[in-house]
């Protein structure tokens, strides 16, 4: 094989950039393959001068073995802006020769960032590393970096108070040129934020995770326009002058605006719609143009409009005239770029129906890219980054976590992190004496945030996606059901494993079951049910009743249900629970003088469930006690493939269910579970809790408050006093059901209308 490494020249060595992994962020590595290291004569652990538009430094590692063969090296963003190069571009690599330092500075690199304390634990982070005036570096977090060799790995190893990662600026080091801290270096920390050299920013694309499509999408479109006109030029055509960024809120479209505008080396520009807004005539405009104008003198330039429905509404829905021009203005000069300007537009909007429909075509935001929910592999990235500067206890599984926070966000994600860290803090509050001015040592170096902590945080964050629904996060388990195993196990079947092991349907080719219907007597446990499947498959669970979705103004019912389905799909998967179903979607054409609202509810639903926009991980769970009521376009498959039959329990299943009640029930040795059991023949769950209840307050009214167990006279007592709710014809009429539900779905006329035998079946049963 050749040699990979292309020889500039002696002891250089030219390679091509390309991004690092997010988890070696700030670590100050380079990775570089073999042939690289033979050719500039270093070994593992020596610093290497990498050469863009700047020069900066870098501990040259080994390159991860899919590189091998390939002639790149991989940096992490702060090193990319330190060399003024971005992934694709070509550096210059050298063997570096590094003095001591006898004097080094650093300040905060954030302008929110304020620093004091003792600079001992900045010497040992940064001990031996190389250093240049100007370049950013963090302390590194404690995420493990693979493949470092041992030696290598020495040099990282940092007291675990210097584990947070902050990021910094290198103000000025004497000696000048690369040097790095030894014993006798003098290390000063100022307080205050410097600004880096060139003005760059701290945010890169090591801090946005999940979107690496989305980057790609994004470089080609803003960063080859912005770098290399003439490739344009050259194919005779206009670049792209403007990308529209949409999706829910707070999945990182302004913190990826700020990413490219910092890799792609271009003066920035952000439009905020209140900044921009004006009171006198023509003053908004005025301002929209000035931005405009300084970009264009500032080439290359990016502006960022974060926003953009807020200043550039639909003409025909707002009344008020500033708006209108504002709109016009924008229209006016974003057709006015100058071809070839070196100037993008990138705009953001979790509305992007409400823009002007002049924007959204070519020539103007040449290309809309969707920033979406991340998924499970997007959320583990987010939670590293979000971590990095996080000292984490030996339970904490980042991926574990990523698994259960279905449906967050970026935002959601560094939310969690930090209620995660305040729960840590709340636990050593008592050690704090609030009258000191600073925290012991000791206590900062035991501050460490544990996996109960990323529970408790759960229970307080919740999808943002999720908040305008009412969303809960199930507390019932398998464990806290009995008694209705044949339902359990094709709940379990049907909903855990397509939500959990998606790859064996796709292995098959076979599609999982988009709904169930759950039907039985009431009080058989069918909402219980649902509950414990939303819980085990880990997901998210809506639920929803009729009095929710049904209103009285035209159009506002359907309107819920696509909402509420809309919801759904952001933050997959997800289980959609419906109680009482039957009066929701009752069967149409059923009654002269139903009510047209529920018949165009009906239609909502079969259409969101069996319509042209895909249901994935996304499972819908009706319950009814009367499911001859239910319309039977939704009993076929497609819509509600499985009809689960919810029946009272047998003597076992009742054993169980009592033995669940009275858990936390002192029992008197004379108490026989199994006894009540068989005496308790067609008992629902509801009507087994309701015996348990009134044997306690049988107890309570024999002994009064002295009352310290409950007796077997006590259940006695309870027993004469009940009922169960199904009775032998109720039992027999929904064993009878089973077969007929799938049946009476197909009796339905060409032309859309229920069969005459069907309604009055139908009719027989309402009377009934």
């Amino acid at each position: 094989m050749a040699d990979v490494a292309e020889k500039v020249k002696a002891g250089t060595v030219r390679l091509q950039v390309a991004a690092a992994r997010q988890e070696e962020s700030g670590q100050g590595v380079a990775r570089m393959p073999r042939s690289a290291f033979q050719a500039l004569g270093i070994t593992d652990g020596d610093f290497v001068e990498i050469e863009g538009k700047r020069v900066t430094a870098a501990v040259a590692i080994p390159g991860y073995p899919e590189d091998e063969a390939l002639e790149v090296v991989r940096l992490d963003g702060l090193q990319r802006a330190n060399a003024g190069t971005s992934s694709g571009e070509h550096v210059v690599i050298r063997r570096a020769e590094s003095k001591p330092a006898t004097r080094v500075i650093f300040a905060p690199a954030q302008r929110e960032m304020r620093l004091q304390g003792p600079t001992e634990a900045l010497k040992r982070v940064f001990y031996q590393k190389p250093l240049l005036a100007g370049d950013l570096v963090a302390t590194h977090g404690q995420q493990p970096v693979a493949n470092m060799p041992p030696e290598v790995r020495r040099m990282f190893n940092a007291p675990a108070y210097a584990l947070t990662q902050i990021r910094l600026t290198v103000v000025s080091t004497v000696p000048k040129g690369i040097v790095h801290i030894d014993e006798n270096t003098e290390v000063e920390l100022r307080a205050e934020f410097e600004e880096p050299r060139d003005g760059r920013g701290v945010i890169n694309y090591d801090d946005v995770g999940g979107m690496d499509e989305t980057i790609k999408q994004l470089r080609e479109m803003v960063e080859l326009p912005l770098r290399y006109p003439e490739l344009f030029t050259r194919l005779g055509v206009d670049p792209p002058k403007g990308v529209l960024l949409h999706g829910p809120p707070g999945t990182g479209k302004t913190r990826l605006a700020l990413a490219v505008a910092n890799e792609s080396d271009a003066t920035f520009f952000t439009i905020n719609g209140p900044e921009i807004m004006g009171s006198a005539y023509g003053e908004s405009e005025k301002r929209l143009r000035e931005v405009f104008e300084e970009a264009t003198r500032s080439a290359p330039a990016i502006i960022f409009i974060d926003e953009i429905d807020s200043i550039a509404p639909k003409r025909q829905n707002v009344s008020g005239e500033a708006e209108k021009r504002l709109v016009a203005q924008l229209l006016t000069l974003m057709d006015g770029l100058h071809a070839r300007s070196n100037l993008v537009v990138i705009a953001a909007t979790n509305r992007p129906d409400a823009i002007d429909e002049a924007l959204r075509r070519p020539g103007r935001f040449d290309r809309e890219i969707i920033i979406g929910v991340p998924d499970e592999k997007g959320r583990r990235e987010i939670l590293g980054i979000h971590t990095r500067g996080m000292p984490l206890g030996e339970g904490v599984d980042l991926t574990e976590l990523a698994r259960s926070t279905h449906g967050f966000v970026g935002a959601d994600l560094a939310a969690l992190a930090r209620e995660a860290a305040i729960e840590a803090v709340r636990r050593i509050m008592p050690k704090l004496d609030l009258d000191a001015r600073t925290i012991p040592p000791e206590v900062l170096e035991s501050l460490q945030v544990e996996k109960d902590d990323f529970r408790e945080a759960l229970k307080r964050v919740q999808p943002s996606a999720m908040r305008e629904v009412m969303v809960q996060t199930p507390t019932i388990g398998w464990d806290d059901i009995g008694g209705l195993d044949d339902a359990e196990e094709k709940l379990r079947e049907g909903v855990e494993l397509p939500l959990r092991n998606p790859e064996a349907f796709e292995r098959l080719g076979i599609r999982p079951a988009k709904g169930f219907l759950l039907y039985g007597p009431p009080g058989t446990g069918k909402t219980l049910l649902a509950k414990a499947v939303a819980k085990e498959a880990e997901a998210n669970f809506i639920s929803i009743k009729s009095s929710d979705v049904l209103s009285k103004w035209y159009g506002e019912s359907e309107q819920q249900i696509s909402r509420l389905f809309a919801r759904a799909r952001q933050v997959a998967p997800c289980v959609i629970f419906i109680d009482e179903i039957d009066s929701l979607v009752p069967a149409r054409g059923s009654e002269a003088n139903e009510p047209q609202v529920t018949a165009r509810v009906v239609n909502t639903i079969l259409a969101e469930m069996d319509g042209m926009e895909e249901m994935n991980s996304i499972i819908v769970i009706g319950a009814t006690n009367r499911p001859w009521l239910v319309d039977p376009a939704l009993l076929r498959p497609g819509r509600f493939d499985e009809l689960v039959y919810v029946g009272p329990p047998n003597a076992e299943g009742r054993k169980l269910i009592l033995g669940i009640h009275t858990r936390n029930m002192p029992l008197a040795k004379d108490v026989d579970l199994e006894s009540i059991a068989t005496q308790t023949e067609r008992y629902t769950g509801a009507d087994l809790e309701d015996v348990v209840r009134r044997a306690g307050l049988v107890a309570i009214r024999r002994a009064g408050e002295k009352a310290t167990d409950v007796t077997g006279a006590d259940f006695a007592e309870a027993l004469a006093d009940s009922r169960p709710t199904v009775t032998e014809e109720m039992e027999a009429e929904y064993e009878s059901m089973k077969g007929e539900l799938k049946k009476r779905a197909m009796e339905v006329h060409p032309i859309g209308f229920i069969s005459e035998g069907m309604l009055t079946s139908t009719r027989e049963k309402k009377h009934q």
